[in-house]
């Protein structure tokens, strides 16, 4: 697709409609409003389609976007998380059937695991939420969320919705399903199971069956019917399947009388891929969360059990008994004779061909009343027209950013890729001025202009809408109603055109993009974004320290736009000291960089609390950090916010002093190593020495075993004699997942999915007088309080009889688990193995964890001053 991300058109439509009628005439202006309209209130379609670099579709591929113009009708897919999807369905939904069809995850994924790099949290959301929206490009469907934020695993929906706001979530899926308008509804989960799966899992189940019959009540969220009408959808599924009876038997021999059977292996000539292959190269795109797949080929059975609304005429056809021809639309019968002739008489080596015929259809939908349909099908049509014409218009910055008051040049191409001649006229733009108005293209013509883009003064740094107000543990909060559903914004400008064609004027619209050209990836397409005048951050998330000594923090300053003088302090704790209080610097250019180093002073006392940085130019305050997530399989994304970091003082003791990290799914963990005073190697485990004598500790990342589990498996003879010899190995959790019991380090363990979910959940200390609990640092009940989001996931079930459990703990109800941590000694040293989630309390700066940490990797370091019973020290 041309025009992408009208987020902000739309959120502005009354100012633009404003403008233009302040510059127009009269016949302009009802040629821009019929033209516009459907492009602005149908932008999610739009925005989402195009990835930022222009494709030009095949003449098959262009054959098959006419065929979807002849069916009408929607789906709805509804889950809990990005990955949830069932991807062969949502492919074949969209490609087979050629229905609208979007996912609806009701959360953005924050509270996951990322396997390709450290980003957790409201990062990680944004990273999957990038990757749904290039699995989508992949499969054809659309992408929606609601504001749900995933606050980790929780095991039974009475948590979830304790959590959740259930109102605001129903109110966002009636929003969506008002808006886009389902025929079909399909659940991913079964609402009927709680407390058997993962409890978002059936929550979203549970509410959709809620909304489908609220969406149509015109009593529930009535304020959202000044914009929207109501909406029922016909019927509603469950996407089952023999997974969810238990075996392969037990859905063999379990009554079908409710279930739909649906080919979903079909193949795709004009493609050149099954839909199984495509649902693979869909479901790859979840990169963070390593679920590469495999394309297969054949048939390929999917099952929808009935719920509720009308049951299907003919069990093989989903929408059988449901109108989706243009019979459904008032006046829309006239519109099917003439796609097909269009279809019929199509030639696939000259395509223009059917350009008359389509523009011909296009002014007799133009006629019907049914605005929902009409403005779908014209934006489905014009783009059609505009891919056989070859139309391709781009317009690129070479600066990834500005910030807000700055001009920079554009430039705009315009080609014209096929025999047609056509006209493009420059719509007025406040923010962009253009010299030239009105260009015409001959065949494969190319025409480039430049541009100004004029940034307001009043612009605000690009971050993404949902995380720019402060939200709670369950949800995401923004003021603006319109921007309900959508996974993205859109762009923060964008140039808009007509295309005149064989006397038909055609609106486009498309995006200001960063474009470069990389040594090893040649062209690369990225979003332009606006940054802070001066972005200020601190080098660590968190400053952990052991004892009184001082510790440097490092501020760096960038300039963004060339500034004054000004000068930078910390703000901090009362019981804290920093030295020096300020520094001043003189003017920086554009792009300057500039590091400074405080001095902090931690308190005597155990302590806790956060700094942040303070730029002061003149009048204004500057606090913003810019965060720049920059992956190869999705757009690079940028946070802005208020830069801080957590200062802790947990007065502990670590007496290991070189540490070997073997590098697992990513973690933080390493770096709080360092915090606390531990020298840290870090290995790919197919880097790792073969003399690992040296090292005080081995530690291993999490789901190291999980994601390369034939390094592991190869590490096993040096780990071994290491431990032997009086090394500490120390191993973070890992999934399950094709774990056997002997490939976690010398000793047997069996792994299983228990976890503890509550964050706050009682902590028993099995073994208090273990040296684990008491050196160098005595462990107690209050160095468990403050975690975040849980106590630990994937704990061992069975263990050799060598190990030691050390704590218990379990969620409400719960019978307590005793592997969250358990310690054995093997000949001189120590295999410690931990479900805890350290990976997220380190972070988070909970005191508690880094003393646990250092008590683990120091096991093995110093002896431990025991007293007996006469209080005399003994050794």
């Amino acid at each position: 697709m041309i025009g992408i991300g009208s987020a902000f058109a739309k959120a502005n439509l009354h100012k633009i409609l404003r403008f233009v009628n302040s510059i127009f005439t009269t016949d302009m202006k009802h040629l821009f409003f019929t033209s516009i309209t459907a492009l602005f209130l149908y932008s999610t379609a739009v925005a989402q389609e195009n990835r930022l670099a222009q494709k030009q579709p095949n003449t098959a591929e262009i054959y098959h976007q006419m065929e979807k113009l002849g069916f009408l009708g929607t789906v709805l897919y509804v889950a809990a998380h990005p990955d949830d999807e069932n991807t062969r369905l949502i492919s074949w939904l969209a490609n087979d059937q050629m229905a609208r069809t979007a996912y609806l995850s009701l959360t953005r994924g924050d509270g996951g695991q990322n396997l390709i790099g450290p980003q957790l949290r409201e990062q990680l959301g944004m990273i999957r939420t990038q990757e749904l929206l290039e699995a989508r490009n992949t499969d054809g469907g659309l992408q929606f969320f609601t504001r749900a934020n995933d606050f980790g695993y929780s095991k039974h929906p009475e948590e979830t919705l304790e959590i959740w706001n259930e109102q605001e979530v129903m109110e966002d899926m009636v929003r969506i399903i008002r808006e886009f308008q389902p025929d079909v509804i399909i659940n991913r989960f079964n609402h009927r199971t709680p407390g058997s799966t993962h409890g978002h899992h059936t929550s979203s189940a549970m509410l959709s069956m809620k909304v489908f019959d609220f969406a149509a009540d015109k009593t529930i969220y009535a304020s959202q019917l000044k914009e929207l009408e109501t909406w029922q959808a016909q019927r509603i599924f469950f996407n089952t399947s023999w997974w969810f009876y238990g075996s392969e038997e037990a859905f063999e021999k379990a009554d079908k009388t409710n279930l739909i059977e649906l080919d979903a292996g079909t193949y795709y000539p004009y493609k050149g891929l099954s839909n199984s292959e495509i649902a693979a190269l869909s479901r790859s795109k979840h990169q963070s969360q390593g679920f590469g797949s495999s394309g297969s080929r054949g048939s390929q059975t999917e099952y929808l059990e009935y719920l509720k609304g009308s049951f299907p005429t003919d069990k093989s056809d989903l929408f059988s008994g449901i109108n989706t021809t243009w019979t459904r639309v008032k006046g829309g019968s006239s519109i099917l004779p003439l796609l097909n002739a269009i279809l019929a008489n199509y030639d696939f080596k000259k395509p223009t061909a059917s350009i008359p015929a389509l523009l011909e259809m296009r002014a007799q939908i133009e006629k019907l009343k049914d605005e929902h349909w009409k403005k779908i099908k014209l934006e489905e049509l014009d783009q059609i027209i505009l891919d056989i014409a070859g139309v391709y218009l781009e317009a690129s910055v070479n600066t990834p950013s500005a910030t807000a008051g700055e001009s920079l040049r554009v430039n705009i191409e315009f080609t014209n890729r096929s025999s047609e001649k056509f006209k493009v006229s420059l719509l007025p733009n406040q923010l962009i001025q253009i010299e030239e108005k009105e260009l015409r293209l001959n065949e494969n013509d190319t025409k480039t202009i430049e541009a100004t883009l004029n940034i307001p003064p009043y612009y605000e740094a690009s971050t993404p809408y949902y995380l720019k107000e402060k939200g709670s543990l369950g949800m995401y909060q923004f003021k603006n109603k319109s921007l309900t559903g959508k996974p993205e914004k859109g762009p923060e400008f964008i140039v808009r055109t007509f295309i005149e064609l064989q006397g038909t004027r055609l609106y486009r619209e498309f995006p200001i993009i960063h474009k470069r050209t990389d040594p090893v990836r040649g062209e690369v397409n990225e979003p332009f974004y606006i940054v802070p005048e001066v972005a200020v951050s601190l080098e660590n998330p968190v400053y952990v320290f052991s004892g009184t000594t001082p510790q440097p923090v490092q501020v760096t300053i960038k300039a963004t736009k060339q500034l004054p003088q000004g000068s930078l302090e910390l703000a901090y704790p009362d019981d804290w000291s920093i030295t020096p209080t300020n520094f001043n610097f003189k003017r920086l250019e554009k792009g300057e960089k500039k590091n400074y180093t405080f001095n902090v002073q931690p308190p005597k006392k155990a302590s806790r609390g956060v700094i942040s940085a303070l730029v002061k130019i003149g009048s204004q305050t500057f606090q913003q950090e810019v965060i720049n997530i920059d992956y190869d399989h999705i757009p690079d994304q940028q946070l802005v916010r208020d830069n801080e970091s957590q200062v802790v003082k947990p007065g502990l003791i670590n007496t290991a002093q070189t540490i070997a990290y073997i590098n697992g799914a990513g973690d933080d963990v390493a770096q709080a190593i360092e915090a606390i005073g531990g020298n840290v190697f870090k290995f790919e485990p197919s880097e790792v020495p073969d003399d690992l004598s040296k090292y005080d500790a081995v530690v291993v990342g999490i789901r190291a075993y999980n994601v390369a589990k034939e390094d592991m498996a190869a590490l096993q003879n040096r780990l071994e004699p290491y431990v032997k010899n009086g090394g500490t190995l120390m191993m973070q959790y890992n999934t399950n997942r094709g774990i056997s019991q002997n490939d976690l380090g010398p000793l047997p363990i069996t792994l299983s999915r228990k976890r503890v979910t509550d964050e706050n959940a009682t902590v028993t200390i099995l073994e208090p007088q273990h040296k684990i609990m008491s050196y160098p640092n005595a462990i107690n009940p209050t160095d468990f309080e403050g975690w975040v989001q849980e106590r630990g996931l994937y704990f061992p079930e069975q263990w050799d009889a060598a190990f030691t459990p050390i704590l218990g703990m379990s969620d409400k109800n719960e019978k307590m688990t005793k592997g969250s941590l358990i310690v054995a000694e093997y000949g001189k040293g120590h295999i410690i193995y931990t479900g805890l989630s350290l990976f997220r309390e380190l972070p988070a700066g909970v005191s508690g964890a880094y003393k646990l940490l250092a008590n683990m990797i120091s096991i093995g370091v110093g002896t431990p001053s025991i007293k007996n019973k006469d209080g005399q020290t003994k050794l």
